[in-house]
């Protein structure tokens, strides 16, 4: 809208420096330009309109870049739209396989990972959440698993349900195996990955000991003799 209106004003800027002009705007510039000879008045002109034309090509450039800026910008929100749809199904899956993972996995700590589950899961549906936090959670979930595989750990939890249950202490070595007895030390045992189930073992206790201590730092890192499951054949 500029650009044209300045474009429409040259053409009364040279009527007027050339005299072409009548009426009221003819006396206006009549009085202006009092004691200036033609020639001075006409070189005036030529120079208002040279300026007024590199005014108008400066307008020009500028609503140019403007326009190219914005069709970028509305190129990257496309993009961006494009990128959400396509990401948000591959972070719904993620979870999913998260979940899946930990409940076929060894079940340690398995109300405090299931809740990291479920809290993703809420937060997948949430809209204030950008698309890059819910990304950022699902990653630190799966760091924080792959940490699992590679320490020692000892913590008490409840073991079984109903009048069976009992508060244990549990040691987890890895991913490998996780051992577990009581607090007053009457039983011993430890997680058949096999049978999915617990298996007391007596001759465990003095394993689970040294698990512990170790685990808490109160000895040495030393060899454990624990049981693992048996290595099976894995068919492509």
């Amino acid at each position: 809208m500029i650009i044209r209106t300045m474009r429409t004003l040259l053409p009364v800027v040279a009527i007027v420096g050339t005299g072409l002009c009548s009426g009221p705007i003819v006396a206006q510039d009549a009085q202006q330009d009092a004691g200036q000879d033609p020639g001075s008045r006409y070189a005036q002109a030529v120079g208002d309109i040279q300026s007024l034309e590199r005014f108008n090509r400066l307008l020009e450039e500028q609503v140019r870049s403007q326009e190219a800026e914005a069709a970028s910008i509305e190129r990257q929100l496309v993009d961006l739209e494009t990128t959400n749809r396509e990401v948000q199904p591959l972070m719904a899956q993620m979870v999913i396989t998260l979940d899946r993972f930990i409940q076929l996995d060894v079940p340690f700590l398995l109300e405090e990972r299931t809740a990291v589950v479920d809290n993703l899961k809420r937060t997948m549906d949430r809209a204030d959440v950008s698309t890059s936090e819910k990304y950022r959670l699902i990653l630190e979930a799966y760091q924080t698993e792959l940490e699992y595989g590679r320490t020692l750990e000892t913590y008490e939890g409840h073991l079984g349900t109903g009048a069976t249950a009992r508060t244990v202490e549990f040691a987890r070595l890895g991913r490998v195996t996780l051992l577990y007895r009581t607090l007053d030390g009457s039983e011993t045992g430890y997680w058949d990955a096999q049978k999915k189930d617990w298996v007391v073992d007596p001759s465990l206790r003095g394993a689970i000991e040294n698990a512990i201590r170790v685990a808490k730092g109160e000895g040495p890192p030393e060899l454990l003799i624990v049981p693992v499951p048996a290595p099976q054949e894995v068919r492509s």
